[in-house]
């Protein structure tokens, strides 16, 4: 039987921050074990950013080599929001006592979680600092230096999903000799779409051809939400990139090229 810290949460996806409070965690002496415990869906939310499985294997991969930290899928299995209370019991057959690690950006809403007068009968709180947040000195408190969030982590990863997803789109085009490729940042533009991607056919023929290669590419990653089709001109809307695909004849007379520069440049009045 030992005492371990008892550390949940989404991890959303995992970052530095989670690594240095476990790495703090193990460093006290009065702890035998930390258990990593990540929620199958946050009992406050109503979805993740990363499946549950997947957050738990990148939890595993982070922590390795750390023999004094287990990784437990056990509320992952439950497939469904599971309470911290039911979780500290589950926990409480195997351990004979429990710290149970939060960050204090939850102390403003700890009371509000499901039996929360028994859940602190239960446990021994460790708050992990962050953002300068006062912590009451009735809890243990856990110094951390880092700053990193699961939230500026996701903005991250998103944005390299975005330029991993454009990158393919172009390469696609370019292989099956699709010319004058541009692509346009719209982002913060006040458009419709973050991306805008123009390519030109070689005809009239070549223009749903390069529709065919596409679908065959990037599919079934991409989800092709709408396309307007014609043989001089079809336009892809991918939800947060358009494509544009023109024969030479219909890029030169409807110039969109102009009408997304004015938008990238944030251009007043820029009409199509």
């Amino acid at each position: 039987m030992k005492t371990i810290a008892l550390f949940g949460g989404s991890f959303d996806p995992p970052h530095i921050g989670h690594i240095a409070i476990v790495k703090a965690l193990s460093n006290l002496d009065e702890i035998d074990k930390v258990v990593v415990l990540p929620t199958f869906l946050n009992p406050f939310k109503e979805k993740s950013f990363l499946k549950a499985s997947k957050r738990f294997e990148l939890l595993k991969e982070l922590f390795l080599n750390d023999k004094d930290v287990e990784i437990s899928d056990y509320e992952v299995k439950q497939e469904q929001k599971v309470t911290s209370i039911k979780s500290v019991k589950h926990f409480l057959k195997k351990y004979k006592k429990i710290y149970f690690v939060i960050g204090a950006d939850n102390l403003k809403t700890l009371k509000k979680w499901q039996n929360y007068e028994e859940l602190k009968e239960l446990v021994t709180f460790i708050i992990a600092s962050r953002d300068a947040i006062v912590i009451p000195r009735k809890y243990i408190t856990l110094n951390i230096d880092e700053n990193i969030s699961s939230s500026e982590l996701r903005i991250q990863n998103k944005r390299n999903n975005l330029n991993n997803r454009i990158e393919q789109i172009t390469n696609s085009l370019d292989k099956h000799k699709a010319e004058g490729i541009e692509v346009f940042d719209l982002r913060d533009k006040n458009y419709f779409v973050d991306y805008a991607i123009i390519a030109s056919s070689l005809g009239t023929r070549h223009t749903p051809a390069l529709l065919n290669h596409l679908k065959d590419d990037i599919k079934p990653a991409e989800k092709f939400n709408n396309v307007d089709e014609s043989g001089d001109w079809i336009v892809i809307d991918l939800g947060d990139i358009l494509i544009h695909i023109m024969t030479p004849e219909y890029r030169v007379k409807y110039d969109m090229e102009s009408f997304l520069s004015s938008l990238k440049e944030g251009k007043e009045g820029a009409e199509l």
